[in-house]
């Protein structure tokens, strides 16, 4: 079990967001950190995979010398729960422009061994020292505005599948891809909403890690319901996103042998592409 409290806490300040409370941890030892995963970003009974690739990553931008995500890849190897948990961290190499390391969680079994439940390896920068040229085709997703698009709160009744994260989030869908909340899938592999932390916090590389995540399934809007686990995501962080509300599109164009692919895109308010991820999924089909 982890070891108690004469360690440090990995930030001097917490803001008052509940995420960065959520996502911080207690270095133990060079390397070694604690954390409680809370119950508040589950998905049904297990913890969400984005707030668990905040968490590792919050532990990377602490470990190495450089601050950022640039790229962060992630395999899901057992659901984590809520609890004590233990990230490990290795720096793998450091240089001027980009240093590299591998983050791994680990919980605990009835006898108290530890079990691994994901393994991460990251490229970390700084963003702010990024040049300010763009050159690209991309163009932010067509979302209806906010007070056009729907929410959780806003049927009748609990979505299928919602759960404690969706109070800690501001989620706006897009009418489009709503079809499965009433029954009536598009049979498009397509989820685009307006993101952001119901606190009002505004996003930054971190919170990007979760909002790639954070999306009902694709794979309702393809007429199956039910958990979507994911295998493996992998995020890149393309720029600090401004403040204010994020744009998310994430679509799917394969499903075959009970697996799926997700493309996300997210864009923040001054029209930037400040992300993109693909994650493969299980889709757990009748």
């Amino acid at each position: 079990m982890p070891e108690a409290a004469s360690a440090q806490a990995t930030r001097a300040t917490i803001g008052a967001s509940e995420f960065d409370r959520d996502t911080a941890l207690t270095r133990r030892a060079p390397g070694v950190y604690d954390i409680d995963l809370s119950a508040g970003w589950t998905i049904i009974n297990a913890v969400n995979g984005g707030y668990l690739l905040a968490v590792l990553g919050r532990a990377l931008s602490d470990a190495l010398p450089h601050p950022d995500p640039f790229t962060i890849s992630a395999h899901y190897l057992t659901a984590s729960q809520p609890g004590p948990a233990v990230v490990r961290t290795e720096t793998v190499r450091t240089g001027r422009t980009l240093s590299t390391g591998q983050a791994s969680l680990f919980q605990f079994d009835e006898q108290g061994g530890e079990v691994e439940r994901i393994r991460v390896l990251a490229s970390y920068g700084d963003l702010d020292s990024l040049p300010a040229d763009v050159r690209t085709t991309a163009r932010p997703p067509a979302i209806p505005p906010m007070e056009q698009c729907f929410g959780p709160d806003d049927g009748p009744a609990p979505v299928d599948g919602s759960s404690a994260i969706t109070e800690r989030l501001m989620l706006k869908l897009d009418p489009s891809t709503l079809g499965w909340a009433l029954g009536q899938p598009s049979g498009k592999g397509e989820m685009r909403a307006w993101f952001g932390l119901a606190d009002g916090r505004d996003p930054d590389p971190l919170a990007l890690l979760l909002a790639v995540d954070a999306l009902p399934p694709t794979a309702f809007e393809m007429g199956i319901s039910g958990w979507v686990p994911t295998v493996e995501l992998t995020v890149h962080v393309r720029s600090r996103p401004a403040p204010g509300p994020l744009r998310v599109s994430i679509t799917t164009r394969n499903l075959a042998g009970g697996f799926l692919e997700e493309d996300a895109e997210v864009w923040d308010t001054d029209d930037r592409l400040v992300a993109q991820s693909r994650q493969l999924a299980r889709a757990r089909l009748a």
